[in-house]
Parts: C-alpha cells; sequence; structure tokens
C-alpha cells in the first residue's frame, strides 16, 4: 500500500494527516502551542515547539493508523508564511521566531523601499515592502539586535525549520520563499539584486525547490522518534496557503478560494504572473511549477472572532463544556438571530494592522455604530461580517486586474460555518463550494508528496484525482443588495480613520 503525510505547521498548531493515494484521511493528529506578544505589535513563536509538535504528531498518526512505516511513500510540508528563523554555525536557534503577524518592522519597510526603490522592489520581488515579509525582520534584527545578527548562519521559514529538523538539510520552496521579499518572483529564485543591495549574504539563505521537487529524507534520528522509515522522502512542500490551494483543488486557471483562519485569504491560481502595480494584493510563485498565485489578506480573519470568544463568550464556553458542543457553533446560533447588516453595527477587522487594501501596520480594529440597543448576537455577526468585507475588499482588487474567477471554494475554520459561507457568497456574488475533505493545507502538502513521489505526473492531474466537493452555497438574492449598502459604507470608514490610527500609535 501507498500513503503519504501531509504536516500542517500553523500559528495556533501544527497539525499531521496520513492520508491514502487517493486523499481519503486514515489519521490525525495536533498539537498546539502558545503565541507570545512581549509588546504591541510584537509576535514571537519558539522554534522547539514547532518542532516537538511535528515529531509527536508523526509519532501519533503512525501509532493510530498501525501501517508498517515503509509504506509512507512521502511526506509534503505546509507553513504559516514570513516567519524568521536563525540559526547559528552549531544549528542553534538565536532568538524566537518572529512569525508573519509581527508588525515591528515599519522603519526597516521604509529602509528596504529606499535601497531597492518602490517600483523595482515590486518588479522583482512582486510585492512592496511589507512589515509582515521576512526580509523586513531580518533587517530589524541587523539593526535592533546586531549581536544576533552576528551570530546567524542559517535563515529558514517555520516550515523550513521543521524539515530542517526531520532531514538535516536547509531548503525551502517557491511559493514560501515568494513571502520572504528576497526572491525573483518572476525567474523563481534568490535575487541577487535585493540581496545586494540590502547587505544579507545569500550564503545565509536555504536552497529553493520547486514545491513538488523532494529535498531530503527522514534522518535515522527521527525514524527512531516517530515510526517513519529512515529515508522517508520529505518534499518541497508550500506555504499555508499556496497549499490549502491544492487542498481545496485550486491548481488551474479560473479557480480560487477563500480561507478564513487566523488570517482570511482570497487566493486565485494564475498560469501567468499577473502583478498589481499598487501593491495592495501578493503575487507570489505558486505550488504549480511555472504557475503564480494572486492572494489578498486580511491579518485578523477567524483572529477577530477568537478574540471576541475569548474575552466576551464565557457562558457560551461553560455551555460548550457542559454539553460537547464547540462554542464558535454556540455564536454561529447567535449571531444567526441577528439579521444581515447586525442592526447597523460595522466591525473593522484590523487587530494586527491590515494588509490587503490598505498595507497598514497602525490601523486597528473599529465597532462602528455601537448603541444601548445592541446585543451579544449583533457584536456577533459584526464580527463575521467585517471579516467578509475584507474579504470582499480583494475580489474587487482581482475584478481591476481582470481575473477571471468562476470557482469559489471555502476552508480553513471558518469555512465551516455555514452561516459565514452564506455570506461569502452574497458579498462574493457567487456560488461558494467546500471540499469532500476539511484537511486543506495538509491535504495540499500530501499531494505534493504524491506528485514528487510519481503516484501522479502532475499537481493539477492529482488535484482533479484527489479533491471532490461536498456542498454548495448559493448567493441569496434578497440578502445582496442589504450587504451592498453596508460594504460601501465599511470602504468608506478607513480612509477616515487613517491619520487617527496614526496618531494612535505614537500616544
Amino acid at each position: 500500500m501507498q500513503y503519504y503525510i501531509g504536516i500542517d505547521i500553523g500559528t495556533s498548531g501544527t497539525k499531521t494527516v496520513l492520508f491514502d493515494v487517493m486523499g481519503n484521511t486514515l489519521a490525525s493528529a495536533n498539537a498546539e502551542y502558545p503565541l507570545y506578544q512581549p509588546q504591541n505589535g510584537y509576535a514571537e513563536q519558539a522554534p522547539k515547539d514547532w518542532a516537538d509538535a511535528a515529531i509527536t504528531t508523526l509519532r501519533a498518526v503512525m501509532e493510530k493508523s498501525c501501517i508498517a512505516p515503509e509504506d509512507v511513500k512521502g511526506i509534503g510540508l505546509s507553513g504559516q508564511m514570513h516567519g524568521l528563523v536563525m540559526l547559528d554555525s552549531e544549528n542553534r536557534v538565536i532568538r524566537p521566531a518572529m512569525i508573519w503577524c509581527d508588525q515591528r518592522t515599519t522603519a526597516e519597510c521604509e529602509e528596504i523601499t529606499q535601497k531597492v526603490g518602490a517600483q523595482r522592489l515590486v518588479a522583482v520581488t512582486a510585492n512592496p515592502a511589507l512589515t509582515g515579509f521576512t526580509a523586513s525582520k531580518i533587517l530589524w534584527v541587523k539593526n535592533n539586535e546586531p549581536e544576533n545578527y552576528s551570530r546567524c548562519a542559517h535563515i529558514l521559514l517555520p516550515k523550513d525549520y521543521v524539515r530542517f529538523v526531520l532531514t538535516g538539510e536547509y531548503a525551502t520552496d517557491v511559493s514560501d520563499a515568494s513571502g520572504m521579499q528576497l526572491l525573483d518572483v518572476t525567474n523563481r529564485c534568490w535575487s541577487d539584486e535585493v540581496l545586494q543591495k540590502l547587505g544579507i549574504d545569500k550564503k545565509l539563505l536555504a536552497r529553493v525547490y520547486e514545491s513538488p521537487e523532494i529535498t531530503g529524507t527522514i534522518t535515522q534520528e527521527i525514524a527512531a522518534k516517530t515510526g517513519i522509515a529512515a529515508g522517508t522522502p520529505v518534499v518541497g512542500g508550500a506555504g499555508d496557503n499556496a497549499a490549502a490551494a491544492l487542498g481545496t483543488g485550486v491548481a488551474e486557471d479560473g479557480k480560487a478560494f477563500t480561507t478564513i483562519g487566523t488570517s482570511g485569504v482570497v487566493f486565485a491560481h494564475t498560469d501567468n504572473i499577473l502583478i498589481d502595480p499598487k501593491g495592495r494584493i501578493h503575487t507570489f510563485c505558486c505550488a504549480v511549477p511555472g504557475a503564480w498565485h494572486v492572494m489578498g489578506v486580511t491579518q485578523a480573519a477567524g483572529l477577530s472572532l477568537k478574540w471576541f470568544r475569548d474575552q466576551f463568550c464565557g457562558a457560551e464556553a461553560e455551555t460548550a463544556r457542559n454539553t460537547g458542543i464547540d462554542p464558535y457553533e454556540l455564536m454561529d446560533r447567535e449571531a444567526a438571530a441577528s439579521p444581515a447588516g447586525a442592526n447597523r453595527l460595522l466591525y473593522l477587522p484590523y487587530l494586527m494592522g491590515e494588509r490587503t487594501p490598505h498595507l497598514d501596520p497602525f490601523a486597528r480594529g473599529v465597532f462602528f455604530g455601537l448603541s444601548a440597543m445592541h446585543k451579544k448576537a449583533d457584536l456577533i455577526r459584526a464580527v463575521m461580517e467585517g471579516v467578509t468585507y475584507s474579504l470582499r475588499d480583494c475580489i474587487e482588487i482581482f475584478r481591476e486586474m481582470n481575473i477571471e474567477v468562476n470557482s469559489m471554494t471555502a476552508c480553513g475554520g471558518g469555512g465551516s460555518s455555514k452561516l459565514w459561507r452564506q455570506m461569502l457568497a452574497d458579498l462574493f456574488g457567487c456560488p461558494i463550494y467546500t471540499s469532500a475533505s476539511q484537511e486543506g493545507p495538509a491535504l495540499g502538502a500530501a499531494i505534493l508528496a504524491m506528485v514528487g513521489t510519481n503516484a501522479y505526473r502532475s499537481v493539477p492531474e492529482a488535484c482533479r484525482a484527489v479533491v471532490k466537493t461536498a456542498k454548495t452555497c448559493e448567493p441569496d438574492s434578497n440578502t445582496i443588495p442589504v450587504y451592498e449598502k453596508y460594504y460601501q459604507l465599511y470602504r468608506r470608514l478607513y480612509p477616515q480613520l487613517k491619520e487617527q490610527f496614526a496618531e494612535l500609535s505614537e500616544l
């Protein structure tokens, strides 16, 4: 028998899933770990937590499945993007990893823009300088922790640190490397020009592979800890969104997906490179060799609802503990009791700054229109709608760029909510599909392992064979005009608050 493993190294935890060659799930395991915020706008994690979680969950799926170690033919990795892992010459982690939502690097973004040039930076890396990307994090350490920077021998992304632990290899893939702001995205290689202008030694960076290429094999040490056979191939894998795209079948033109995880994403495949000259959306190499994707991101999508749950939904949490019902399902039921528009209440989901379309690290969350008549149900619904309005901003930019989307799939935690899927359908104006498999990035990573070990000839072929549709949510013609009015008001709020957000950051 032939089996494949996908490991998804996320922000809140790692999920490892064992699949057969048709994408059916045999076993899965999760392990959570903390996020640290030592100051406002900072976001860090311990790389050891990711590695320990990967090893623990690999061992768990092997124990649960009881399959022979040699029957696992390949492993793929998916991971949170943009994080900075720095190793010294002895492969010791130098400092906590600064992760994707860390917003401390505004000065370094200005430095990058000045040194490379705004237009040239977009032309080469396909994106403007952003606080979340890795290049600005590298410069922040260089500028603020020179003793740590001087010790640095290797720079890795989160999933690639896990790869190093599993295989001993320093490697990355084109999709994840695209988010470092150091890659020539058109030519799919490190940019000597950008590295030279920023004073970053190319020797610090890992070798770049296409996502299905084999990058290394499981070591004897890891085999003993996990039950995976030594020598099992590990492929390049992909950044979390590029992997999720494959897990939802988005590997050809015209296909797109929306995910509502910690962050929110609207992602579309393109066989031709397309770059937004205003830098409002990202263009990256995708996990399909020779192709790209465009992606709009809202920083605090599911994070907004989790924040509200943790701070204000103690009663729901207690009910969930007593009944076994997911607290998010209870919140869904409450939100459904509030009408579209949440009784004239709007929410701006900028808890961690914002990427698309504002590129503003100083933006912060806002409830607009709050009154004494509002109930918790209205606030929950307003949070869900505000995230959906933000994702609609991404769709509007796609339309400006003449990117055709005729198939939209929802995934991530928010995609499991029928109410949230209906909001997406009504605001996007198109049917929203869900995949039969809920494994998303882990399945995408496993698909890459299947292709890399020749179970399928190409990534699109594998996606067509493996990914199946489960449900379809059609737009509601009665609700569409209601949401359109609220969305147009939502769009006008940020420009009115932009200066005040910046002023607030200085207080």
